[in-house]
């Protein structure tokens, strides 16, 4: 009783004592404590995060407003100098700038004033005025205070051309089957029929030589290294070798026949393509004939209506995507780095999937967890942060030199001295990038299977199931979106490197793709292009950078396009797998 009545009084005094000290400290402002509540950290992470979207979304939107407005018809501006010059073209972009002493010296009074107005600067604009084979250049910078009249003349047409770039000027005449028509307007209806007759001649000359006559030297050559195989095993000659070289001989015959007859075809078709001519006239009057099949378009920008430029936009884009490049990849096409992308980047994933998820398996199911299987860790989370050009190094030396060497060697002996697997090549690139991208998914296969609980384990084995039953059958499942995570990052990774392609296989240009009719059909071993290795080329390689710079923002917008739309099927297939084990912790 003693005890109770004691607790009672000491719980009395404490309520009171609190009482006191809320009286004491009413109306009194307790200061808050932003160190330990966390209030900066929350506001720096946040900022950081807030900073770290923003600079994603405004380099999206640079890359994708660039992008899709490559292929849109510009204005074709003619534009009067102050000393009678004549300047037309394309207008790109403009700047304010400050001119130098040294230009100013070679100004007139008035423009000079002009600029003093102005605070010492001035606007110029950049115009494409074509030409490259008169000027020199492609582009010029144009001062608004050396404008002394601009016009937009409907007569003005931009002509994309297969060597040279464009030519920007009007048409004088063209000439079709030894007449020559005198043009008034560059959307003259006979113009056009007889541009689509040439572009016909041009395609049907390119199927022949590439098509037709590309068969005929694959057979001829495929001949020649099947008597040099014969040769090479039966190096003291004999029967054997003497009726190798009489079927050679024969079919040599055979086949040089044939190859006769498509090039006389082609030869009548070249004489008629280069008898059809047009002539162009630039601004100061200076002309250029050329064969009318060698102009891929012709845009009279300036007489379009919204739906001619429409047309125009729309077919420039599909060019881009169904044909091959030329002008130094500045123009034209880019379907062989699309088909080489995204070949690279299924086979990678096809290799890298078994090797990375089985090697994750064993060390969270099999091995025993001890200091080797922390060192083996320690060593996977360490490659991933080795250099990617290292990887190329290594599959350079590795894959193409000892691997497709020995393949050379034993398989292909004919072909030799030149390398069929020994070289850069679609395997060795595929399969050096998957080296690259094995400890990611490794690291996140582990993680997926280690999410997944072990009751579930403990229950199938107390079932009966043998352990790799329960692997198969309740781990693996539950771990598939985790392992389709790791997927996807290798996809991403693998899809945008460069720097290991340049040693182990892409190239400038690829003038075979890694698939055609002939067997085996497919051709791991021939080098490719590739979208990423395109924009560096493009970027820095080309004799123009700005004319390069339209290119490198649209294969940099279509490269993000198709990463996205792989990645987005992957993320597809794992939204589908959490679905189906909606039930399950994970």
């Amino acid at each position: 009783m003693d005890a109770i009545v004691t607790t009672a009084r000491t719980q009395a005094a404490a309520r009171a004592a609190v009482a006191e000290a809320r009286k004491a400290t009413a109306g009194a402002t307790r200061p808050i404590d932003l160190q330990n509540q966390g209030e900066p950290s929350l506001w720096l992470l946040g900022g950081a995060l807030a900073l770290g979207i923003v600079m994603i979304l405004a380099f999206l939107v640079l890359v994708f407003w660039n992008g899709i407005v490559t292929f849109w018809p510009r204005p074709i501006e003619v534009v009067r100098l102050a000393d009678g010059t004549m300047v037309a073209g394309e207008p790109t972009r403009s700047q304010v700038f400050r001119p130098g002493p040294e230009v100013l010296d070679t100004l007139s009074p008035r423009q000079r004033e002009i600029i003093a107005q102005a605070g010492g600067l001035a606007e110029r604009t950049l115009l494409r005025t074509g030409n490259f084979d008169l000027y020199g250049d492609d582009f010029q910078w144009v001062p608004a205070y050396e404008r002394a009249e601009t016009r937009r003349p409907p007569e003005m047409m931009l002509a994309e051309r297969q060597e040279w770039g464009v030519f920007v000027g009007t048409i004088r005449s063209f000439s079709r089957d030894g007449q020559t028509v005198t043009v008034t307007s560059p959307r003259d209806p006979a113009l056009a029929e007889a541009h689509r007759a040439a572009r016909e001649r041009w395609a049907e000359i390119r199927r022949i030589e590439r098509g037709e006559i590309g068969t005929v030297n694959h057979y001829l050559e495929k001949e020649r290294l099947a008597l040099r195989r014969v040769q090479l095993q039966n190096p003291e000659g004999g029967p054997v070798v003497e009726a190798a070289a009489r079927r050679f001989a024969e079919r040599e015959a055979e086949l040089q026949r044939q190859y006769e007859a498509l090039a006389a075809r082609a030869q009548a078709l070249r004489r008629a393509h280069e008898a059809d001519l047009i002539t162009f006239v630039e601004v100061n009057g200076r002309e250029k004939t050329q064969p009318l099949g060698s102009v891929v378009r012709i845009v009279a920008s300036n007489d379009l209506s919204l739906l001619g430029k429409l047309g125009v936009y729309l077919s420039r884009w599909a060019e881009f995507i169904t044909d091959e490049p030329r002008e130094a990849n500045t123009e034209g096409g880019i379907l062989p780095a699309i088909f080489g992308t995204v070949a690279m980047t299924l086979l990678l994933v096809i290799v890298v999937t078994p090797f990375g998820v089985i090697t994750a398996l064993y060390l969270r199911e099999y091995a025993r967890q001890g200091r080797l299987v922390s060192i083996v860790r320690i060593s996977v989370n360490n490659l991933a942060g080795v250099p990617s050009i290292v990887y190329g190094v290594f599959g350079l030396g590795f894959f193409a030199y000892i691997v497709g060497g020995s393949i050379d060697q034993l398989f292909y002996p004919e072909r030799l001295p030149s390398p069929t697997f020994g070289t850069g090549g679609l395997l060795w690139a595929s399969l050096t990038l998957a080296l690259l991208t094995v400890p990611v998914v490794i690291v996140a296969t582990e993680e997926a299977l280690a999410a997944v609980p072990r009751s579930m384990r403990e229950g199938s084995l107390a079932c009966g199931a043998s352990k790799w039953q329960t692997i198969r059958n309740i781990v693996l499942p539950r771990a598939m979106p985790g392992i389709m995570t790791g997927i996807i990052l290798a996809m991403a990774r693998g899809a945008g490197e460069v720097a290991p392609l340049m040693l182990v296989g892409v190239v400038k240009l690829a003038p075979e793709l890694p698939i055609d009719g002939f067997f085996p059909f497919i051709h791991l071993e021939r080098s490719f292009m590739h979208l990423g290795f395109h924009i560096y080329d493009v970027g820095f390689q080309s004799r123009n950078s700005e004319a390069g710079k339209p290119m490198v923002f649209v294969t940099t917008l279509l490269l993000i396009t198709l990463i996205f739309t792989m990645n987005l099927t992957a993320i597809v297939v794992r939204n589908r797998l959490k679905r189906r084990f909606a039930g399950a912790q994970f």
